[in-house]
Parts: C-alpha cells; sequence; structure tokens
C-alpha cells in the first residue's frame, strides 16, 4: 500500500495537536490549546513563554508545515519534524504509562503509532 507522505505529514500535524495534559489541582488542556497560550505569551512575555519542552516542538510542526508547502518532497524536513515533535509527545506517553492515565495514553497513541509508521517509511524510501 502506498500512502501519500503528505497526508501521512498532516495527520502527524494533528495527532501532535491531540495530546492530553493533566497536572496537579485540576488543571487540564490539550496540546493545542497550550500551544495557543504559549504563542499569545510569546508576544507578551517572551521570557516566559521559552521553554524548551513549548518550542522544540513547535519547531517540529513547522518542520512538517514547511515539507508539506514545499514543491519538492524533502526527507529530512519530515524526519527532523517528528524528532522535535517526538521529545514531547514519547514523553507524556512514557509519563502515561507510568501512571497508568487512560487519557493521555490513548491522546497521545496516535501520534506514537503515527510517527513510528512515517519512521519505517522514511526509512525504506
Amino acid at each position: 500500500m502506498k500512502i501519500n507522505k503528505r497526508i501521512l505529514n498532516i495527520g502527524l500535524l494533528v495527532t501532535s495537536l491531540t495530546g492530553y495534559l493533566e497536572w496537579g489541582g485540576g488543571n487540564q488542556t490539550f496540546l493545542w490549546q497550550a500551544e495557543w497560550n504559549v504563542l499569545l505569551q510569546f508576544f507578551f512575555n517572551p521570557e516566559q513563554a521559552a521553554h524548551p519542552f513549548t518550542l522544540i516542538p513547535m519547531l517540529g510542526q513547522i518542520l512538517l508545515i514547511i515539507s508539506l508547502f514545499s514543491p519538492k518532497y524533502f526527507r529530512l524536513l519530515t524526519v527532523s519534524g517528528i524528532v522535535c515533535i517526538s521529545l514531547l509527545l514519547y514523553f507524556m506517553f512514557a509519563i502515561s504509562l507510568l501512571g497508568m492515565n487512560t487519557k493521555i495514553l490513548l491522546s497521545t497513541l496516535p501520534y506514537v503509532v503515527l510517527s513510528i509508521w512515517a519512521l519505517l517509511l522514511q526509512r525504506r524510501a
């Protein structure tokens, strides 16, 4: 089965935004909400928004977007984007396994499966 790599990149982008976070005090958010807040905060208070766990995954998403709109498919952009996003989402996945949190596990599982599949396809190409 041959899949369009651009469609795979779109899937990676969408699944990277659906991650779910919970932390003390009843706080919870989805990654797309957290990223939106970080982007808004970046314009008003960049020192608070600048953290590796927020900036590196966003860089990965930007790389995937660039590879989507570039006229030629660049494997390096896709792999770099996957690695950057995976720093956060694989960490969330591991935490969900350790803490037995099914909400976080189910929210990160699509990205984990899709990223592994994408990397295997990149390896074959």
